[in-house]
């Protein structure tokens, strides 16, 4: 009796999903709990794992197709994996065990090493105490292969349509794109802006730069400060805390910061749920750890659930100036950007000073331009005097 792989529930407000790449392909076994496919929503993508050891008889749908949530996208005939040799000399290299010792791995990872002629116990492992996939296996495989030797040619094509590439949008960049333009379309956005002289900042994080990752193992970064003084403006002015439901708007008095990260399929946006809660220390560890999933493709679905604001840092890739678009249902986003040092005048005098441009965008419909200006003049005051953030004054 076959068995159905189904799209798991992946958020509240989630009801389809993309398949973004099929993992494992017909015919090949593969171990309960290990992953068939990934596949992509609007918030993060994940992996879909087997509900029971078997083999892969049928995909009920194709890459790129967009499935409802709790249909069945595969079926599976359960079997055991392939049997362990029972005698050393009858082992492939790649079953035999390393020297060091015998790297953990399931069944259909080392069918694939076998297949691949690939050394398991040389695999790097991103399974569970580094327990060896079958992708694992096929990375290592793709690695090690000769790179194809492309055949000369006599000349540069002349025709234009040979010199274009045309390639699909990712099922996240889609939902990315619908998304932004759907902030644009509902809400009245607007953005103001300012400026911050980041002299006291940079001169406390070189004061006690050294002796922070000595205790934390971590570097102290300009956003932890960007934090604390945006939850603090965000007490003085709910209203860019809030959200607007129908006729209403909604007030919330806890704090879940957004942090804009770079994965490797786009910009996502996790949340550090709780920031008011956390010391400098444990705002820069959540936001790293946040960055590494994004990385790695292992952000969850919670990962990106009740943020009520949200910092986006442009700055990290080079941007002097830009105008943020705002994370629905939030209606207020900080954009942080590039420093560089310019003249400014200071007690009369002009001197060059360490300066951040910052843009605020929010839902006018919530929140009026005098709060709004008043918002970002007071960040740029508590980071400009970061003493002021510890005593909340």
């Amino acid at each position: 009796m076959s068995v159905d792989v189904v799209i798991p529930q992946v958020g509240e407000s989630i009801t389809t999903v993309f398949v973004a790449r099929w993992i494992v392909p017909v015919g090949q076994f593969v171990a309960a709990g290990e992953p068939v496919l990934e596949i992509d929503s609007d918030k993060a993508s994940m992996e879909v794992p087997a509900p029971e050891g078997g083999v892969v008889t049928e995909h009920l749908a194709e890459e790129g197709d967009e499935i409802e949530i709790g249909a069945a996208v595969a079926r599976l005939d359960p079997a055991e994996g392939p049997a362990e040799p029972a005698e050393a000399s009858a082992q492939t290299p790649a079953e035999a065990p390393a020297a060091s010792g015998k790297k953990q791995s399931g069944p259909a990872a080392r069918q694939a090493a076998s297949q691949s002629g690939v050394d398991i116990n040389a695999v790097e492992g991103t399974g569970t105490r580094g327990r060896v996939l079958s992708k694992d296996v096929r990375a290592a495989a793709t690695q090690s292969a000769p790179a194809p030797v492309a055949p000369a040619t006599p000349a540069a094509p002349t025709d234009d349509d040979a010199l274009v590439e045309v390639v699909r949008m990712s099922p996240l960049r889609r939902t990315i794109a619908r998304r932004l333009v759907e902030a644009q379309q509902t809400a009245a956005m607007l953005t103001t802006f300012n400026e911050i002289d980041m002299s006291r900042v940079m001169a406390l994080r070189k004061q006690y730069q050294d002796r922070f990752v000595a205790r934390y193992g971590i570097k102290l970064g300009f956003m932890s400060f960007f934090v604390k003084a945006a939850i603090e403006a965000l007490k003085e002015y709910p209203a860019v805390n809030a959200e607007l439901r129908d006729d209403s708007i909604v007030y919330k008095r806890y704090y879940n910061i957004g942090v804009a990260v770079s994965g490797p399929k786009g910009l996502v946006v996790p949340v550090v749920k709780g920031a008011d809660r956390l010391s400098f220390a444990q705002t820069e560890q959540a936001i790293a750890a946040l960055a590494v999933r994004a990385r790695d493709n292992k952000l969850t679905p919670d990962d990106f659930a009740d943020g009520t604001f949200t910092l986006s840092n442009g700055g990290v890739f080079g941007s002097l100036m830009s105008t943020p678009i705002l994370n629905p249902p939030q209606v207020g986003i900080l954009g942080m950007h590039a420093i560089q040092s310019r003249p400014v005048g200071v007690d009369g005098q002009i001197v060059l000073r360490p300066m951040m441009y910052v843009a605020m965008s929010y839902d006018h419909r919530i929140i009026d331009g005098r709060e709004a200006v008043s918002f970002l003049v007071r960040i740029k005051e508590l980071v400009e005097a970061p003493e002021r953030i510890l005593f909340e004054v």
